[in-house]
């Protein structure tokens, strides 16, 4: 049964998504689904999911063959499985509520074409903490840091599968050493801005395990914003029948 402050939001193409105050659908997850881009026969893995919107999102568009969902909260975890029953994909999505940091004989390890991970943006011990602990962890690297992630997607990918991320440009370095460290080579990147005269707010990144130093792919800055401060032609393509619906 759902609690009082629960709300179902559009995610287009007749499908919905139980959203929360402390679980939400945010421009950052939309983008890195779209940015990993699963294919059809691809396994996937979506590390920290909160309430699934990436699952959900790929899904919507008819990928991948399976996805595995793995989110620390355990109402989270409930309202994802509420949301994939709603949708009719409940035997496409595996839920699991587990630290990411403990997933030997939970998940199959080395079965995966591709990892995501939407994690929290402060460093530990970095800026000021919410009072929340849901909020806590969705924000502060309080359960994860960027080493956890790579160390946990090193183990589940399969040899060439890759890793996507997405962070505050502060973090860049940070991350690029995780991976590297757990033998993902950084392979592509994009930047994200609200406007050309705004500083990048977010990166996205994927790497690759096991891939061959260097070679790594600088896309163009991705703007959020277009010339008539509304959405950007390519947020407009990007959000598709969910901007139509709802924005």
């Amino acid at each position: 049964m759902g609690i009082k402050e629960e709300k179902t939001e559009p995610l287009g193409g007749g499908f919905r998504i139980i959203v929360s105050e402390q679980h939400k659908l945010w421009t950052d997850t939309v983008l890195l689904a779209h940015f990993s881009s699963p294919r059809k026969k691809d396994k996937a893995c979506d590390l920290g999911s909160g309430c699934g919107p990436i699952p959900l999102i790929w899904l919507r568009g008819g990928v991948p063959e399976s996805v595995w969902a793995v989110e620390i909260q355990e109402d989270a975890c409930n309202m994802l499985r509420r949301s994939a029953a709603m949708n009719n994909v409940e035997d496409r999505i595996t839920v699991v509520n587990s630290d990411l940091r403990e997933l030997r004989g939970k998940v199959p390890f080395g079965a995966f074409d591709i990892v995501v991970c939407n994690p929290p943006y402060t460093a530990s011990g970095a800026g000021i903490k919410s009072s929340s602990q849901s909020r806590l962890i969705a924000r502060h690297e309080s359960m994860c840091t960027a080493d956890d992630i790579c160390a946990a997607a090193a183990s589940l990918l399969r040899f060439s599968g890759r890793l996507c991320m997405c962070q505050r440009p502060e973090r860049l370095c940070d991350v690029m050493e995780a991976m590297r460290a757990h033998g993902i080579e950084p392979k592509r990147l994009r930047l994200v801005q609200q406007r050309p005269e705004k500083a990048p707010k977010l990166f996205l990144i994927e790497g690759r395990l096991g891939g061959r130093p260097g070679g790594l792919v600088v896309e163009p800055v991705l703007f959020i914003e277009g010339k008539n401060g509304g959405f950007s032609d390519e947020m407009i393509s990007i959000y598709g029948k969910y901007k139509e619906e709802y924005l």
